[in-house]
């Protein structure tokens, strides 16, 4: 097993990640669903601050989720896997950066929307949240691609985990698995959130596992023949 400085940045990368994304959400002190609601601006205005710095925190853990990934590709990325885990990490940092942007729509006209509709009577509430309705549905399907390219590329990922044996079998297998599951999700069911949301709390177990895994045992390379070619003539 590979161990050392650059396993080291590997695994702490993805234990921020999963750290940074899963305790900004679950410390949000209001979740906007799919749509905005009338309702939403209120309950974001009752702890403006804090929800903004909440939600700034779970944004960054996408981006600290990009650094681990693109960490990982550094130093797994090697003949005869390269093939395997270079469009697999490539499929997940495209999603991981769609729901980011996807994620700043919410976080951007949340608090926004706070001075908007601030003192403002129901009906030019309802108003204001009518007009956000056209972006909003476009942002909708930016969270089903970017949870579909995620799962993609896990796939990707776990398929070369599991042939090249680059981490412990069942950490592999649970990235086939959640990859899979994310795709099935989006696919089969229609736009719901809440059905989703198990999934999210997975993949932020999955990245602490990654990162406990790697500090721990390191990653497996196979080793590349340096013999020289023979040349004839």
């Amino acid at each position: 097993m590979k161990k050392g400085i650059e396993t080291k940045f590997t695994g702490w990368s993805f234990l921020a990640a999963a750290a940074l994304l899963w305790a900004g959400w679950m410390l949000l002190p209001h979740h906007i669903g799919e749509y905005f609601m009338t309702t939403d601006f209120a309950a974001i205005g009752e702890n403006l601050w804090y929800w903004i710095w909440m939600y700034r925190i779970h944004i960054f853990g996408w981006v600290v989720m990009g650094i681990a990934i693109f960490a990982l590709a550094s130093i797994t990325a090697k003949k005869p896997n390269r093939a395997v885990i270079i469009p697999g990490v490539g499929m997940v940092i495209v999603g991981t950066f769609v729901l980011a942007l996807a994620s700043a729509f919410y976080y951007s006209y949340g608090a926004w929307g706070v001075g908007k509709t601030a003192g403002k009577p129901l009906a030019e509430i309802q108003q204001y949240t009518d007009n956000l309705m056209f972006t909003n549905h476009y942002v909708t399907c930016l969270v089903r691609f970017g949870r579909i390219f995620s799962g993609v590329g896990l796939v990707l990922l776990g398929a070369a985990f599991i042939k090249w044996q680059i981490v412990s079998s069942w950490l592999g297998w649970m990235t086939l698995l959640l990859g899979f599951s994310a795709m099935m999700v989006i696919l089969m069911i229609p736009d719901n959130f809440e059905i989703y949301k198990p999934l999210f709390h997975i993949k932020a177990a999955w990245l602490a596992m990654m990162g406990v895994s790697i500090l721990r045992e390191g990653v497996n390379m196979p080793v590349e023949s340096s013999a020289p070619s023979l040349k004839v003539g």
